[in-house]
């Protein structure tokens, strides 16, 4: 008995299929970038990658199986992170960084917004953008294991609820305000969290971190 086709992105990559794989996902990104997520199409898609329509349909099945691939391949991608020496300044790279990629790149800008609509409607969607996020703040998270070994934080600090802290204000205002984005929120964001975790907000112990001078 044959079995059925596996979930949206579960195949072993490598040779001819990681070569499929890219070029449908590359083809998304193209997708949203000029259409937008309400107009997305499997055909679309197919007809972009230069892939064969029946092949999207049995890999991914539909355009949610598409965008929740392409959200899990890029969460999980390595990004760079600011290393200043201090945490106030890396944290305000961080913001900084978030805001300068959604302001100056149109993939991104488009994959994020179809990262929020998608997942107020497909329950696997919403799964990928938690695990996107999640993926996310892990990866920032050494900013601050490099400011608990400079002692500037204690060791109790919870890492991902300081990388948190500074996207909260900006994911705010993008989703919920749908407000425009600036530099100058992106430095009160740094601001307000790196106050807080130095404060001992983010940790477990009742006792505040080390006040510096």
């Amino acid at each position: 008995m044959s079995e059925g086709p596996a979930p949206p992105g579960t195949r072993r990559p490598g040779g001819r299929t990681a070569r499929t794989r890219a070029a449908v996902l590359a083809a998304v990104l193209s997708e949203l970038e000029d259409v937008g997520y309400g107009a997305l199409t499997v055909e679309g898609v197919a007809r972009r990658s230069g892939v064969h329509v029946t092949t999207v349909y049995r890999r991914w099945r539909s355009v949610e199986g598409l965008v929740v691939d392409l959200m899990n391949t890029i969460g999980s991608r390595e990004i760079p992170l600011p290393d200043h020496g201090s945490l106030a300044a890396d944290l305000r790279g961080l913001a900084r960084g978030i805001v300068n990629l959604y302001l100056n790149d149109a993939r991104t800008r488009a994959l994020f917004d179809t990262m929020v609509v998608a997942a107020t409607r497909n329950p696997d969607a919403a799964v990928a953008m938690a695990r996107f996020f999640e993926l996310r703040n892990e990866a920032a998270g050494v900013i601050v294991e490099r400011a608990v070994e400079r002692g500037e934080l204690a060791r109790e600090t919870d890492k991902s609820e300081v990388i948190a802290a500074v996207g909260a204000p900006l994911y705010y205002r993008m989703i919920v305000a749908r407000r425009p984005l600036d530099l100058d929120l992106a430095d009160q964001a740094a601001r307000a969290a790196c106050l807080a975790a130095e404060n001992g907000v983010f940790t477990s112990s009742s006792q505040p971190a080390a006040q510096h001078p």
